[in-house]
């Protein structure tokens, strides 16, 4: 029977998630939770209502139209009940600012397929295919297996990218289905990673290794360069260590960006990792340079 898969778009014509010319289906939850996520809208699964303020006008239609009374307007803005929204969206479909808007849609797989296959000749050219981004892919995933099958039964390179905090047992059914997997190691301590991201090294590892023992070069290793984490050689240099054990010969480095703050604010919620600081690509340089010197093939960049 065909599953419903909660996403949060679908992405055509992205180079930057796998090789060649891509569609990358973002699918909704995510048992981490990195304090500098960008996507905070992917950890749960569900609609979730964004509201940009500064799109706002005050005109208090979005408070008349929510027939729940979950809006009130407190003088010029309103205020939700995000606890109580049943995301009718019929705020969002009156707001003719656009200062409301919903993230987050149950499809079934045949209709995410319907999209994807449209620019197979894209694909052909190119060397692309599908990417299954999230949120992580494999919280869901009796869909992402439904996904993968249907991939292949229309011959489509199909790429994973999962933060690795998965059953093992999940990884090996859906290994034979995946093409490339995007794998991020985002510190190599365990305490480290433990406190700022919720996730477990072991588990993370032991999945990354058995990829690797089947066939590493189904493994790109991303590495998201986070200010006042993981941002020197030191910590870098263990992941690349881990690379080189396991016979991994890419490692991408992605520099940290701020793009995503603001959908803290939409959410009603609370960024808790404090930096400023932007990383451009140059920055990165002295770590693509060690890598190489180790015989790693480093991107900066996904």
């Amino acid at each position: 029977m065909e599953k419903r898969i909660s996403i949060m778009e679908i992405e055509r014509f992205a180079i930057h998630d796998g090789p060649g010319i891509r569609t990358v289906v973002f699918l909704q939850g995510c048992p981490l939770r990195c304090s500098w996520c960008s996507n905070p809208e992917s950890q749960m699964i569900g609609p979730h209502l964004l509201y940009i303020k500064n799109k706002c006008v005050g005109c208090g239609t979005c408070a008349r139209t929510c027939i729940h009374g979950n809006i009130r307007m407190e003088g010029y803005y309103p205020v939700f009940d995000r606890k109580k929204c049943v995301a009718s969206k019929a705020c969002a479909k009156t707001c003719v600012h656009n200062a409301i808007k919903f993230v987050g849609e149950s499809v079934f797989a045949s209709e995410i397929m319907d999209v994807v296959v449209r620019d197979r000749d894209y694909y052909e050219v190119s060397g692309g295919g599908i990417t299954f981004s999230g949120g992580e892919p494999f919280v869901q995933f009796d869909g992402l297996m439904q996904l993968l099958t249907m991939s292949k039964k229309e011959k489509l390179h199909t790429t994973i990218e999962t933060c690795g905090q998965v059953e093992l047992e999940k990884i090996k059914r859906a290994l034979p289905l995946t093409d490339l997997f995007l794998f991020d190691i985002k510190h190599a301590d365990r305490y480290m990673l433990k406190k700022e991201t919720n996730a477990d090294l072991d588990t993370i590892l032991t999945n990354m290794r058995f990829i690797a023992q089947q066939d590493s070069t189904k493994i790109i290793i991303r590495i998201p360069i986070i200010p006042e984490y993981n941002f020197n050689e030191k910590t870098i240099g263990k992941i690349y260590d881990l690379a080189i054990e396991n016979n991994i010969k890419q490692v991408s480095l992605l520099p940290y960006h701020t793009l995503g703050k603001d959908k803290y604010e939409q959410l009603g919620t609370e960024c808790t990792y404090s930096s400023k600081q932007m990383l451009l690509k140059e920055d990165l340089l002295p770590l693509k340079k060690m890598g190489e010197r180790r015989g790693l093939t480093i991107r900066i960049g996904g």
